[in-house]
């Protein structure tokens, strides 16, 4: 009954996902899962199976590729502490922060590094 579920589940996920199929077939589908669920559901692995293998992998490298993306983004905009404390140190010698400030950013700095090592 379980593995039942997740084939519907899967079924009616893959019905939205499909582009190609058009709003009223979609439509015919859904119906037909409402009304004649269990056979519906084996009709359509057998009948759309291997399109849903397709557009699911589509799917997974497409979040893939995004997340990736993000990192990269996130890597390049992240300092390291050593550029954060050089910072740091340059508003020290301009004045506009006090030693103890000073001492304080670069215990932050060096405290968010052992988190990410």
């Amino acid at each position: 009954m379980v593995s039942y579920f997740f084939a519907l589940f899967g079924v009616i996920v893959d019905l939205f996902r499909d582009r190609q199929l058009g709003g009223w077939a979609k439509a015919a589908w859904l119906l037909a899962l409402f009304f004649v669920p269990f056979l519906t559901v084996l009709i359509y692995v057998i009948a759309r199976g291997e399109g849903m293998a397709e557009r699911s992998s589509k799917e997974s490298k497409e979040y893939q590729a995004q997340t990736d993306q993000y990192i990269r983004s996130v890597a390049r905009t992240s300092a390291g502490p050593a550029k954060e404390i050089s910072r740091a140190k340059a508003l020290l010698d301009a004045g506009t922060i006090t030693p103890a400030e000073f001492d304080a950013l670069k215990s932050q700095a060096l405290s968010r590094s052992s988190y990410t090592q």
